[in-house]
């Protein structure tokens, strides 16, 4: 790290007023421009900027012209996610690289395809000679989404077709990324352990004839034990955040990205930059977080009006992160329910029961119910406000004891597979460089030479 004495401190201070005043624009001008901040409408709804077949996340019906707030459904390639996820409960198998394979492909597989398939994956879990001790070991991070990130760009160095942008070597490259992502992020995680911690250092490669949900869990603990239960509540988080529109911000990026015909390593790398974020894939720890707090100011986890009051104080700045943040609560899209979020809390209470989470599962349940309405109350809402599948997913990765770090990594784990597909439609279909437009509300001004400045 640098050291700066006062005097360049309070220049760097100096450039940091300057940079935020010159930056800062008048919030009324959206209006007067009719621009949509964040690319929305006042009702959250998206400015369409793309087409996609791959996923659709529906918020609301259409009657009479008017949109209605409608309870949320998520759908992959034209398949409802909850009829997805509830065969795969029913048929007592998994799920996740299923769905890898509708959203890569656009169909279900075959029962000898998957199992072609599933084979294929087994043969990618499998890292180049000394990449484990050469881009992981040697410099451990502690920020698990950068070592993520700079895992999958090292990986560009080891691929003779890097720059490739054909389909046959960009799904090539895809599938040896999905199935390389659990390693990374559970090696990345150990190497942070053994050299920041001081903990041991134990490595465990994967197993072949292993799912990816089985292998995470068989990787990161110690004696790689898990329990079925474990591995098939893994395997649904994993399926639900597989994908969710070519709208949401790390989706978008990727598809922005690929326009510019970059390669493949690079568009991921900028994909999990997105999803690390707070605002995306760091809400589920936000979200865990905020509900350590709570338990750490509110005895009596059964008294609502104790509760509401803890979130009352959340909304006003005055208690976790002074955000004004309620973290798993409120979505671009849904309003009166995510679909995400209801499968997590109905497939998570038997776990919870197992494992002697109940009193913290129910108290998950009581804020859910709460939070919606102590929003309403103290924000101007202008669509429905409902949990979303941030707030269920730190608790179920609680229950399976993986740590906080792991959290983003493991969705960005699952996003990967909808982020190939969107880069692969987007090559497919051979479009423009993707490139909207801002409007400059600059003033225009005479150049004035340097030794007439103030």
């Amino acid at each position: 790290m640098i050291l700066f004495d006062q005097h360049e401190n309070d220049i760097l201070e100096k450039l940091s007023r300057d940079a935020s005043a010159s930056g800062r624009i008048d919030p009324g001008l959206y209006d007067v421009y009719g621009v949509k901040k964040g690319l929305r409408d006042i009702n959250g709804v998206g400015v369409l900027a793309g087409l996609t077949q791959i996923g659709e996340v529906i918020g609301h019906d259409v009657s009479e012209g008017k949109r209605i707030p409608a309870p949320g459904r998520l759908i992959y390639r034209g398949y409802d996610v909850s009829e997805i996820v509830e065969n795969y409960i029913r048929d007592d198998r998994f799920g996740f690289e299923e769905t890898i394979y509708l959203l890569l492909f656009g169909r279900l597989p075959g029962c000898g395809e998957l199992m072609a398939f599933n084979g294929l994956l087994d043969k990618f879990r499998a890292l180049p000679d000394r990449f484990i001790k050469e881009s992981i070991l040697t410099s451990p991070c502690h920020d698990m989404m950068n070592s993520l990130a700079r895992s999958v760009l090292a990986l560009y160095s080891y691929d003779e077709n890097a720059d490739d942008i054909s389909i046959d070597n960009v799904i090539r490259q895809s599938l040896q990324l999905i199935a390389n992502l659990p390693m990374l992020t559970v090696y990345g995680y150990q190497a942070f352990l053994h050299y920041h911690c001081h903990d041991s250092l134990t490595i465990h490669n994967p197993k072949p004839g292993l799912g990816t949900a089985e292998n995470i869990l068989h990787m990161l603990r110690t004696d790689s034990s898990y329990t079925r239960a474990e591995a098939r509540l893994l395997d649904l988080l994993l399926v639900l955040h597989a994908e969710h529109g070519g709208g949401n911000n790390s989706s978008f990026i990727t598809h922005i990205a690929t326009s510019t015909a970059t390669d493949t390593y690079s568009v991921i790398a900028a994909a999990l930059g997105s999803l690390k974020g707070r605002r995306q894939g760091g809400a589920n720890v936000m979200a865990a977080l905020m509900l350590d707090d709570l338990k750490d100011h509110v005895s009596d986890w059964a008294n609502e009006k104790e509760l509401a009051r803890y979130l009352q104080a959340i909304l006003d700045r005055k208690a976790f992160d002074g955000s004004g943040y309620i973290y798993g609560f409120g979505h671009a899209v849904y309003s009166i329910s995510d679909p995400r979020a209801e499968m997590l809390r109905k497939y998570s209470k038997v776990l919870a029961e197992e494992k002697g989470f109940t009193d913290e599962f129910r108290l998950y349940e009581t804020v859910a119910k709460l939070a919606p309405d102590v929003i309403r109350k103290s924000r101007k809402i202008y669509k429905g406000v409902c949990v979303n599948v941030d707030f269920y997913s730190g608790f179920v990765f609680k229950m399976l004891g993986i740590p906080r770090e792991l959290f983003t990594p493991l969705f960005a784990v699952s996003r990967i597979v909808g982020w190939s597909a969107h880069r692969i439609e987007e090559l497919v279909n051979d479009g423009k460089i993707i490139r909207p437009a801002y409007k400059s509300i600059a003033s225009r001004h005479d150049y004035v030479g340097i030794s007439d400045r103030a």
